[in-house]
């Protein structure tokens, strides 16, 4: 617990008693604390511990905050999350519905099953993630509270309807509830049963939510029905710190507190107990520029602190390179241990340049809210396809790569496959090549029409690719092969939640092999995946420090001495997915806000002006979210000046000796000479990280003037 005495705001909203509270807690302003000596306080009033009830997101929250107000009362308050809320309820009073009390709670896999079992009914095919979008389809529907009958039925969201009436069906029949029945019922429950709802508006007297800007809509009704008769709700958040829309999460519920519960009283805590004054009131600064948001101004008494250090660099190995450098200055100089640094970036594709560097040096990390790049199954059956270019003998090679895309051939035909491979005394693929030209030597092997189409469709691949490699094509080309050939993306499409996400990973590890085949003296597949092995192997020592590398998403709720956020630039941070939509742009930004507010004492922002997408070398754009800090609370320590204005010259208007340029591949350069050839406008361009100086041509080279 903080070991500060409750400011005067804190003990305002502490000491407010009866009716709707609003704590507008700003990050690192103390509001776990307020929560709990808020209910400290109801019990000195002479409360009893079962009067009250307080709700937050997560197990572990619920579990840090009982334990809060166990220490500071002594007694114990029932503190849950929304779902265990609703679980406890249906267990009292699901019978309205005509439940028996003892229901079984399906988890993730118990629901989709149920779902294909539905399509089975009603003769639906699970084509292209048909069914995965089905099941996000009834998930929203719940926590919007919208039944079967209410839900939108138009064009292929018709055939989803028709789905979710049945698996509601089919749930009652077996007496079970989904995750999200546990909230949609319990408020079709309030709202239907009067006598259910006088009893729970009677049990808890006083009602406090932690996080308030991540509830949905089935949570923000649960809260308005339980305190519609006394009004005694305690919400605590901060519109700022809201970015899991895509989890369904309304912060409008936030800002639409004082509509929601009229006479509220709202409480701004500005205090922060963590960072450094530069670092707030730059994150201020960046969030002043939304739209939609209350007006509030984190400071603090921890001093000024250092500036923010801003580095774009050349590319994004470069950009890795100066965060190891950081790291290892940081350790030294100021003894930071390497469990109060971490590593933020926008999504888990860029993790990969930053696992080879930490890798490279040996310097112990851990990867939070995900697997580490090389564990990815996406990546891994990319790596297995390469494995059986290179040996046609690797067993779990072949069983991860034969039914990619799926093609008919059960775990018991594959074996039969393998095993007679194995008592010819050849390897697995080689049998498979005799396999497909003399079916009738293996009746023990006999394939149906739909099988052997899919197994010879796989052998052709490997074989196309090994002639491929004898033709010396790289790895890139050969996992762009892969890709294509196996239309491995409409693959990944069979589970549209982690699409995106996957496909980006698949781009990493393409722009990985683009770069190791510059670079490495031997460019041959069997280095590449003797490096990558040896990658994907960590030696672990779980009580060494270990930095830590996440998303900005898995940050919420961290603090840091040491924070570094990474690629910075415009369609990676903000998301290419946020363009046009000026809702998703703020999220973008309250994103951005919540990473900068987990640094204490040191905060790092950096970006590439080249970065390998696919593959291929792409300029980049620096984040706008840069430009949006006052250059003030801002130390540059890129080889350039980012706020100078940016252009490309045109060939009416050539440049002069001394201007300043970047290239693409060759870096910033200062132009040496300019003259006229045949070719229009050239330019001899001295670069700093060659020491080289280079003849190019404008309309070619396409110079940006910094």
């Amino acid at each position: 617990m903080q070991k500060h005495p409750l400011n005067p705001k804190q003990t305002e909203a502490v000491e407010h008693v009866e009716g709707p509270l609003l704590v507008l807690a700003g990050a690192g302003s103390g509001k776990t604390r307020v929560v709990t000596f808020r209910i400290a306080h109801l019990m000195q009033l002479g409360l009893l511990p079962s009067d009250i009830l307080a709700v937050t997101f997560t197990n572990k929250a619920a579990g840090v905050m009982k334990d809060r107000i166990y220490a500071l009362t002594g007694k114990h308050v029932l503190a849950c999350t929304f779902h265990s809320l609703g679980a406890r309820i249906l267990r009292e009073s699901i019978s309205y519905f005509g439940y028996q009390p003892d229901f079984t709670i399906y988890d993730e896999d118990d629901s989709e099953n149920l779902i294909k079992s539905c399509f089975d009914i009603l003769q639906l095919k699970d084509e292209k993630g048909l069914l995965k979008s089905c099941k996000m389809y009834i998930s929203s529907a719940k926590n919007e509270l919208l039944s079967p009958k209410e839900a939108p039925s138009f064009s292929h969201e018709k055939v989803f309807a028709d789905a979710y009436a049945l698996y509601q069906a089919k749930l009652k029949e077996s007496n079970a509830v989904d995750f999200d029945d546990l909230l949609y019922l319990t408020v079709k429950l309030l709202q239907e049963n009067e006598s259910a709802r006088r009893e729970y508006q009677s049990r808890w007297l006083f009602l406090l939510i932690d996080e308030y800007q991540d509830t949905n809509s089935a949570q923000h009704t649960l809260a308005k029905l339980l305190v519609e008769k006394h009004r005694n709700i305690f919400a605590v958040g901060d519109p700022d710190q809201s970015i899991y829309s895509w989890r369904g999460a309304r912060y409008q519920n936030i800002l639409n507190f004082s509509k929601d519960f009229p006479g509220a009283k709202v409480i701004t805590l500005e205090q922060n107990y963590r960072s450094t004054s530069t670092i707030l009131q730059a994150a201020n600064a960046l969030i002043s520029h939304n739209q939609n948001r209350y007006e509030k101004n984190l400071w603090s008494d921890l001093g000024e602190g250092e500036k923010i250090s801003i580095h774009i660099a050349q590319n994004e190995k470069k950009e890795a390179e100066f965060v190891m450098e950081k790291i290892g200055k940081h350790r030294l100089d100021q003894r930071i241990s390497l469990d109060e640094m971490v590593i933020f970036y926008r999504t888990n594709a860029q993790s990969r340049i930053f696992e080879d560097a930490l890798l490279a040096r040996r310097i112990p990390y851990q990867m939070i809210g995900g697997l580490s790049f090389y564990q990815r199954k996406e990546i891994k059956d990319m790596i297995a396809f390469l494995r059986m270019v290179q040996s046609g003998a690797d067993y779990l090679s072949f069983m991860r790569t034969i039914n990619i895309p799926k093609k008919g051939l059960g775990l018991t035909t594959v074996k039969k496959i393998v095993d007679a491979a194995s008592s010819k005394g050849i390897s697995i693929f080689s049998f498979c090549e005799e396999l497909a030209s003399h079916p009738e030597a293996f009746p023990e092997s006999k394939l149906s029409a739909k099988q052997r189409e899919g197994f010879t469709g796989y052998i052709r691949l490997i074989q196309h690719l090994r002639g491929r490699l004898a033709e010396k094509a790289g790895v890139s080309a050969l996992l762009s092969d892969i890709l294509q050939r196996t239309k491995y993306v409409e693959y990944l499409k069979e589970d549209p939640e982690s699409f995106e996400d996957r496909k980006e990973n698949i781009a990493a590890l393409i722009s990985k092999a683009a770069e190791w085949e510059q670079e490495a003296s031997d460019p041959a597949l069997s280095a590449f995946l003797e490096e990558l092995s040896l990658k994907s192997v960590r030696d672990e020592d779980r009580d060494q420090a270990r930095i830590k590398l996440m998303t900005l998403h898995n940050g919420k709720g961290l603090e840091f001495d040491l924070v570094f956020i990474v690629g910075m630039e415009e369609d990676l941070l903000p998301h290419v997915n946020a363009k046009g939509s000026p809702e998703s742009l703020e999220e973008e930004r309250r994103l951005c806000y919540v990473g900068m507010t987990r640094a204490k004492k040191l905060l790092y922002l950096s970006a590439a002006f080249n970065r390998f997408l696919w593959g291929s070398p792409k300029l980049m754009q620096p984040s706008r979210f840069l430009r949006e800090i006052p250059v003030q609370f801002l130390h540059n320590t890129s080889p350039v000046d980012m706020y100078a204005e940016e252009e490309f010259p045109s060939e009416d208007a050539p440049l002069e000796k001394g201007t300043r340029v970047l290239h693409k591949e060759f870096g910033t350069g200062t132009i040496q000479k300019a003259y006229h050839t045949s070719y229009g406008s050239t330019y001899d361009v001295f670069f700093e990280e060659s020491a080289t100086t280079r003849s190019l041509v404008a309309k070619y080279a396409k110079l940006r003037v910094l």
